[in-house]
């Protein structure tokens, strides 16, 4: 890979002003294609799921996916949008190998949803206001897969294989307007905007939004002009960025890249580029077209789609609370501040803590073993939080065993440990390992005795009032309960047996 100056970030923002523009594509989740009865099931074999409509074959018609519809415009409603009354679908004609038909099936000055904003919040609480220039309806594309290069790009490689089961899959477009006036925190907005409009669509229900299968991707458009000048720059597009930390990474690194290029005397050439997870570097892709370059025209095969009043205002009563005050009104219920709603937002521990509530735990515990133990789980495993084998009813459960005395807080950790690893459900662990609580007190009286008798000294210390060292003869039973012991109670019995006051 070419090595690329750059110039500092904190010299790049004290010359140029970034602009950015945002593109979103979201994989709906609905049963069957955009425009054919093909299924939309992962994972199957390649080319198994086409048809002569979603492989472009002569004589085949398309029909639209009623779904689809309403799944563009109840986001187009979320994002405050316009809905058309009447729209059309539109041929973008280029040439690549995964377009089966040679033109992808798209809207272009005809969209379903436009004219609408989305408000977003930074790490220190301010709320930033994304202008949304369309939301619109298209296919995706088919999927190419090249063999024999170092790279797994097409050059270099030895050939290609193609798999059309993509092909035809339902996608919005969500294309925001200029994003002027970030600043610094041009690449913070960027990573904001996206994950609020992640945590909008997972509400809306009509995808799952996981960037990492591609459900949800973006291309970061940026450009720079002089500080105090209002002409946009020439703008690079870093293409299929999936995830968050990413598009900031994607944005950050073009403003510069644009800078030192600028400084150096250079222009910048309007392009793809292709974003490097390894170093958060980008590279050239293609020279990109403008739009009279795509030879778009109405899609003739295809009546215009014409959503009534009537429907439009159903849907819109029909959307539920959506993510920025639903966040605002769990931050008041559970009573933590915005750096802690914004750590378990950051999480992704927003749905199952909710969850685990739900199934009947208080939610400072559902909050206290989610953003800790199962948090540090899996960031040694590399996984999400909702990729672990544990599921919200049984982390309730183990807050129930804790508040009942039966177990302690180290012996919960070995249950969800237990429950990690397969084991069963958190009462399976609790039987199989022996995990129990020592409640006994005979048991907890006897080995209470052992433990002042084994540290005379300690026990002298005690009596003579220096009560804090309490806690060795704690320590000391708690080893020969193999931790199982209700700590609490334990230096209860050794004040009482030693004559003291707690």
């Amino acid at each position: 890979m070419t090595v690329i100056d750059l110039e500092s970030y904190e010299d790049a923002l004290a010359t140029y002003d970034p602009v950015m523009g945002l593109e979103v594509h979201v994989e709906l989740g609905t049963k069957t294609k955009m425009f054919c009865g093909c299924s939309t099931e992962l994972k199957q074999d390649a080319n198994s799921q086409t048809c002569p409509v979603c492989l472009g074959l002569p004589g085949a018609l398309p029909v639209v996916n009623e779904i689809g519809v309403e799944s563009a415009i109840k986001i187009g409603l979320a994002l405050n949008c316009e809905i058309a009354e009447w729209c059309r679908f539109a041929r973008k004609n280029y040439f690549y190998p995964d377009m089966p038909k040679n033109f992808q099936t798209s809207q272009y000055d005809e969209p379903i949803a436009y004219d609408g904003y989305l408000d977003v919040q930074l790490e220190d609480g301010e709320i930033f206001r994304v202008q949304i220039e369309r939301a619109h309806m298209e296919e995706d594309t088919g999927k190419s897969t090249h063999v024999g290069g170092a790279t797994g790009r097409i050059h270099g490689a030895s050939y290609s294989l193609l798999d059309y089961n993509r092909a035809g899959i339902p996608l919005i477009e969500i294309v925001t307007k200029p994003i002027e006036g970030a600043g610094a925190r041009a690449p913070e907005v960027a990573k904001a905007y996206v994950a609020e409009l992640r945590e909008l669509i997972k509400a809306l229900g009509v995808s799952e939004a996981r960037m990492e299968m591609g459900q949800m991707r973006c291309d970061v458009n940026l450009s720079l002009r002089p500080n105090g000048t209002e002409t946009f720059g020439t703008r690079s597009e870093t293409k299929n960025v999936n995830s968050l930390r990413s598009v900031e990474r994607a944005a950050r690194f073009e403003i510069q890249r644009h800078a030192a290029v600028l400084n150096s005397g250079g222009t910048i050439v309007q392009e793809t580029r292709h974003f490097h997870e390894e170093d958060g570097s980008t590279t050239a892709g293609r020279i990109k077209d403008n739009a009279e370059d795509y030879r778009y025209f109405p899609e003739p095969d295809l009546v215009p789609v014409a959503p009534s009043r009537d429907w439009v205002e159903e849907l819109r009563k029909g959307l539920p609370e959506l993510p920025r005050l639903r966040r605002k009104r769990l931050k008041e219920e559970w009573g933590v501040n915005e750096h802690d709603m914004q750590s378990i937002l950051n999480a992704g521990a927003v749905d199952l803590i909710v969850a685990t509530t739900d199934a009947g735990a208080p939610s400072d515990q559902a909050r206290k073993w989610w953003m800790g133990e199962l948090a540090r789980n899996a960031n040694e495993t590399g996984r999400s939080l909702d990729e672990l084998p544990v599921t919200p009813a049984q982390v309730a459960r183990v807050a129930e065993l804790v508040a009942a005395g039966d177990l302690n807080d180290k012996l919960a950790r070995q249950v969800l440990e237990g429950v990690l690893a397969g084991e069963g459900d958190p009462d399976t662990v609790v039987e199989k390992r022996g995990l129990k609580v020592v409640s006994d007190e005979g048991a907890l009286s006897t080995a209470v005795d052992e433990a002042i008798a084994g540290n005379a000294a300690i026990a002298d210390k005690i009596r003579g009032g220096k009560v804090a060292a309490a806690g060795a003869l704690v320590g000391a039973v708690m080893k020969a309960t193999r931790g199982q012991a209700d700590a609490a109670r334990v230096r209860e019995l050794i004040l009482e047996k030693l004559g003291v006051e707690g």
